[in-house]
């Protein structure tokens, strides 16, 4: 006679054991994110509660502006401004570093290179200042006055230009090469994850290497890489110390980058106000910083909107 096992002795030992740690991997990354998303609301909530005076203070706490939006205006525009010059240096460097690490370069070269621009990013913002306010500004002033007399028919570099460097420009340009190490990283690990398949395809059919480069990586990497910008500009937007170093701050709005008369951004004017200002004025400083929590969200919104939009067609394809 032949006996007959029953399903639960077939199965293996160690089912339950496995079980139990996939309950508890499951709880703790459910906890992570449930984690995450209370910071993030007691954040919003502080900065809401904290700052809503400052929304509805005494005209004086403005000055020299007269209420909240002309005293966030400038600050908003110098932000925005700051963080789109970093981008439009930066994100053509990053991409070309990136392709040159993943696609051109031996690996003996790869490798160092990979490595020293990824040492970029663990220099503190307080360094990036010290060299953008007391080098780099100064190398750059003849560059603002070219500007000043090549393309003052753009209101971005209207004259006089700033006498010393210390400009939006010469800030956007430290900003650029703070985010710079985050791009490049980013868009790295994307290009080399493009299917190897894909590539030899593009080549065997006679595309040249950038040819290959354009039809098979960037279509594929390209959720990736704007994920990377975001990430710098979502950097280049909050960042403090090293703007307030190097910035010539004024209340002036404007668009001039390479002009003296440039506001602050909202963080580098948070950090320079806030330890001597009244409770009413560090009111509107946290308020300020409501501002630059929203804008963050939107930006990085707005990219993962992005993002899904392009895995969406990929799938349909």
């Amino acid at each position: 006679m032949t006996a007959t096992l029953t399903p639960s002795e077939t199965e293996p030992s160690h089912k339950p054991a496995s079980q139990r740690g996939d309950r508890i991997f499951a709880g703790l990354a459910r906890t992570a994110g449930v984690t995450i998303m209370l910071s993030l609301a007691a954040v919003f909530i502080f900065l809401a509660v904290e700052g809503w005076n400052g929304l509805n203070a005494p005209e004086a706490t403005y000055r020299p502006a007269t209420d909240f939006l002309g005293y966030i205006g400038p600050l908003v525009l110098s932000t925005i401004l700051a963080a789109v010059i970093a981008l439009i240096v930066a994100v053509p460097f990053a991409i070309g570093i990136a392709l040159f690490i993943s696609h051109y370069a031996p690996r003996r070269i790869a490798g160092p290179v990979a490595y020293v621009i990824d040492l970029l990013a663990a220099v503190p913002s307080v360094v990036y200042g010290l060299w953008g306010g007391r080098y780099l500004a100064e190398y750059l002033q003849p560059a603002h006055v070219w500007m000043a007399d090549h393309l003052a028919f753009l209101p971005f570099f209207q004259p006089p230009p700033s006498p010393n460097g210390r400009s939006l420009f010469t800030a956007g340009i430290v900003l650029a090469i703070m985010i710079l190490p985050i791009i490049t990283a980013i868009s790295r690990e994307v290009f080399a994850q493009t299917p190897r398949l894909h590539e030899e395809a593009a080549l065997a059919l006679g595309a040249t290497r950038w040819e290959m480069i354009r039809y098979s990586v960037f279509p594929y990497a390209r959720s990736g890489m704007v994920s990377g910008v975001m990430l710098g500009l979502g950097r280049a937007l909050g960042e403090t110390m090293a703007v307030a170093m190097v910035l010539a701050v004024s209340p002036v709005a404007t668009l001039n980058v390479i002009g003296t008369a440039a506001p602050a951004t909202i963080a580098s004017n948070i950090a320079l106000n806030y330890k001597e200002a009244t409770p009413s004025r560090q009111s509107l400083l946290i308020a300020t910083g409501l501002v630059l929590f929203a804008v963050t969200f939107l930006v990085n919104f707005a990219a993962r909107w992005v993002v899904g939009r392009n895995e969406r067609k990929q799938a349909r394809a």
